[in-house]
């Protein structure tokens, strides 16, 4: 059985997917031994209600070092889910290969520090951008800098504001994110 510890910053609705797909199966041989938060935050709950060991480490001078710690040594996974802080490059180095992130867009293009959220889908629309999506790609030291796992794309329209392309993202996220984990996962037997 592989371990997934899972860093969040928010409500969870990707921590959810993930809980779902291991247990419907689409993430096979695994369990999350941990959800870390960096904030309050509802995601928090949603560990509590599914019995899953969680903390909350609040960002501030010893955060990296707090968060090293309580990372358990048998995690085969480190998948930040929401996660808005951003991680030392000591951190990243250690666990080279073994910690994976969700952008909201389709990398290179608008990644890098101040893209999230609806940063980015305002900076698509104002680019003129006739498709989006989403991104898993592993964490290096340099923000979205790490090799692409997977894409998934979709029809930027005329019509489609901030609002609209982060629903479109969301979807996008639900469809990907399961399917990359397993594959990691599972190419690390």
């Amino acid at each position: 059985m592989k371990n997934i510890t899972i860093l969040i910053s928010g409500s969870g609705t990707n921590l959810q997917r993930i809980i779902d797909c291991i247990d419907n199966g689409e993430i096979r041989n695994a369990k999350v031994n941990l959800v870390i938060a960096d904030r309050e935050c509802f995601g928090l709950e949603r560990a509590e209600k599914h019995n899953i060991p969680n903390l909350l480490i609040k960002r501030g001078k010893d955060f990296s070092e707090n968060l090293e710690k309580a990372i358990p040594e048998n995690t085969d996974l480190i998948v930040l889910a929401g996660f808005l802080s951003i991680l030392k490059p000591e951190f990243c180095q250690k666990w080279e290969g073994k910690i994976i992130n969700i952008h909201p867009a389709l990398l290179p293009k608008f990644g890098g520090k101040g893209m999230w959220g609806h940063h980015v889908h305002n900076a698509v629309i104002e680019a003129g951008e006739k498709e989006s999506g989403a991104t898993v790609h592993f964490v290096t030291s340099g923000i979205d800098e790490g090799e692409i796992i997977l894409q998934g794309k979709f029809e930027v329209n005329e019509n489609d504001t901030a609002e609209t392309l982060a629903q479109k993202v969301h979807q996008t996220e639900y469809d990907i994110f399961p399917k990359a984990i397993d594959l990691v996962l599972n190419k690390q037997n």
